[in-house]
């Protein structure tokens, strides 16, 4: 029995690292850091992608992300937009930005209220949103934007 309480105790933790790796990216196919160069998805990519962001289940995900970290805001930090911890702040911008902008490959970062947001979307009215939506979240003081706007690439192009 023991044996079985740890081995379960280890696998919810192996998951919650393994779930914890990705916080900041929109999708599997978006940079690791906003200092990577970026890479513009292929078709089928963009199509999964997008397809993983406007299933009912990953909307109830996300806002269930930005509506615990809301309220942990309000219990700690009385609700206040200053002093939130960026991890806080970068995970709520990154769940409204996937929310919003399917088919986007989008990695956030914050420093001091201070959002970065790089990657790649495929229209130019979706990276038109990326400002206004991050500045929705309570804790961004501005938003530096280095997304380049490019339509998926057909899965066999180089």
């Amino acid at each position: 029995m023991k044996k079985a309480i740890a081995l379960l105790g280890s696998s919810i933790l192996l998951l919650s690292v393994v779930a914890c790796t990705d916080a900041k990216r929109t999708t599997n196919v978006a940079p690791d850091s906003t200092e990577d160069k970026i890479e513009v998805p292929n078709a089928q990519q963009a199509t999964d992608s997008k397809a993983d962001a406007t299933s009912e289940t990953r909307r109830r995900q996300l806002d269930a992300d930005i509506q615990a970290r809301e309220q942990r805001n309000n219990a700690v930090n009385q609700g206040s937009a200053e002093n939130r911890p960026d991890k806080d702040v970068a995970s709520e911008v990154r769940s409204k930005l996937e929310a919003n902008l399917p088919a986007s490959a989008l990695v956030i970062e914050a420093d001091k209220g201070v959002v970065t947001v790089s990657g790649s979307v495929p229209t130019q009215q979706q990276f038109d949103k990326i400002a206004p939506l991050a500045q929705e979240i309570k804790g961004v003081q501005s938003v530096k934007v280095q997304v380049a706007v490019a339509p998926a690439q057909p899965a066999n192009a180089n």
